[in-house]
């Protein structure tokens, strides 16, 4: 009987596969409420990332250790995730292993990735609803405010092609921490799998859809407070570029896109074709 705390690479990769059995499986409301569940735990380390660094942020000579500072809380989030219970539709694009062994339908891959999408979208948007009418925003003389802005309208300023690649960087990251998360048995080697790669993809200033659902439309829904706008110090034409529609089309398409691609091809399809494929080729041979 081993006795080691973790798994090896193709444990992993047979667990992934198991996993996106199980979550293709449950009933639609739960798919749902778990994403509903997963926006809210990113929107709060979202929020929490930018409460501990918006000080930093402000100086050049510090704007560096404000990202550390930042990264070092956001890992929270999905810890919350993967330990307490939730759905993230960045992790589940590991799904596609499961597809790839055929042991998941296309098509109730795709149905988890929307249910999963929305609830993620329905919890971030009731968070950065919360946070702005709470009064948080005030923090630092509404510096904090101001820096919520300044972060939604720089993310909607990228390009298409800007947006994709930090996009496809975040989620290979993000999807190293759940791939080294389910290889720990332990809850502390899983927050320890969680924190690094997480740290480093928002240290780097990567691009996550889901965290994006929460920075934005904090941004926008801040910018209606004149004070708040004020803060920003941001020109008419940059505050009236930041909305909905510059939301939807110059970040969360492009970021989503670029996730999917991260997830489900440099880590799901990589991982499938060196651990799954290449161990049944072996298992048939063998035969």
């Amino acid at each position: 009987m081993s006795d080691k705390n973790y798994l090896t690479s193709d444990e992993i990769a047979s667990y992934t596969v198991d996993t996106g059995i199980k979550k293709v499986n449950k009933k639609y409301c739960i798919q749902f409420l778990l994403g509903i569940l997963a926006g809210v735990f990113i929107a709060f380390a979202a929020q929490g990332s930018n409460a501990s660094a918006y000080g930093l942020w402000s100086k050049p000579e510090t704007y560096g250790l404000g990202k550390a500072m930042a990264g070092a809380l956001f890992g929270t989030g999905l810890m919350m995730v993967l330990i307490a219970g939730a759905d993230l539709f960045t992790g589940n694009t590991l799904i596609i292993m499961a597809v790839l062994e055929k042991k998941v339908k296309l098509k109730d891959m795709f149905i988890n990735w929307t249910l999963v999408y929305l609830g993620n979208f329905v919890g971030s948007l009731l968070i950065a609803y919360m946070i702005v009418k709470s009064g948080q925003l005030h923090m630092g003389g509404n510096m904090l405010a101001g820096t919520t802005i300044k972060i939604a309208s720089y993310k909607v300023s990228l390009s298409f092609t800007n947006a994709l690649f930090l996009g496809i960087m975040c989620n290979w990251l993000v999807c190293i921490a759940v791939w080294l998360a389910y290889s720990a048995k332990d809850i502390t080697g899983k927050i320890l799998g969680i924190f690094f790669p997480i740290w480093l993809f928002i240290t780097s200033g990567f691009e996550h859809s889901i965290a994006n659902m929460y920075y934005i439309p904090a941004g926008i829904l801040a910018k209606s407070n004149p004070h708040y706008a004020e803060a920003s110090h941001l020109s008419d034409e940059a505050l009236n570029a930041l909305n909905w529609k510059s939301f939807i089309i110059n970040n969360l398409f492009p970021v989503t896109l670029g996730n999917i691609i991260g997830g489900a091809i440099f880590v799901g399809f990589v991982y499938w074709f060196i651990y799954v494929r290449k161990n049944n080729k072996t298992q048939k041979s063998s035969i």
